[in-house]
């Protein structure tokens, strides 16, 4: 269970795009006092986690009562997987602009910055394929774990951005880029060689 929880907590840590997210977050909060820009990372961090929490335990209702099989929806979803992949290695991802009357900590850091859509279809397969009550107690916990690893990143943004710079993060952006079009990969070659089968 400890190398499961490993494994998980490394794939759900870069499928949420964490480099990214910091980037977009300091740009948002650029100005603000800190203990502004702290409450804004409290609030994308709670709703994060909520959201990201319940796309895990929505996968198998949602299969089933759309009657989607589940290697039909991991092609899509790793194809979609690998789109957000190959935006953040070339550094063409696009960041929504927060609109007015709404809190940019949900929206758009939560949603759909840290969960966009691709992220979505992955925790809803993660969720959907861990067997048993055990594993998928072990993803939760991984989930939650990434999740606050994240929030952790936020909470420190400004010494990270100092330390690091632009160009670091920039770095980091381009490798969570390849771990993910990896990931991507994987799933989509996992549901078609289930359809082969």
């Amino acid at each position: 269970m400890g190398s499961l929880f490993v494994s998980l907590f490394i794939k759900l840590f870069f499928l949420l795009t964490p480099f990214f997210v910091l980037t977009v977050f300091l740009s948002l909060t650029e100005g603000m006092e800190k203990a502004e820009r702290r409450k804004v990372a409290l609030r994308t961090s709670v709703a994060v986690l909520i959201i990201a929490l319940v796309l895990y335990y929505a996968g198998n209702p949602i299969f089933a009562t759309l009657g989607i099989t589940m290697d039909g929806f991991r092609v899509g979803a790793g194809s979609l997987l690998f789109l957000s992949a190959v935006s953040l290695v070339s550094g063409k991802r696009s960041r929504p602009e927060p609109e007015e009357n709404t809190d940019m900590a949900v929206v758009p850091l939560a949603m759909p910055i840290t969960v966009g859509p691709a992220t979505i279809g992955t925790l809803l397969i993660l969720g959907a394929e861990l067997g048993g009550p055990a594993e998928q107690a072990v993803g939760a916990a991984a989930l939650v774990c990434a999740c606050l690893t994240v929030a952790g990143l936020l909470f420190s943004a400004t010494a990270i951005h100092r330390l690091i710079g632009p160009m670091g993060l920039a770095v980091l952006m381009r490798i969570t880029g390849l771990v993910l079009s990896a990931m991507a990969a994987q799933i989509v070659f996992t549901g078609v060689r289930n359809f082969m089968a």
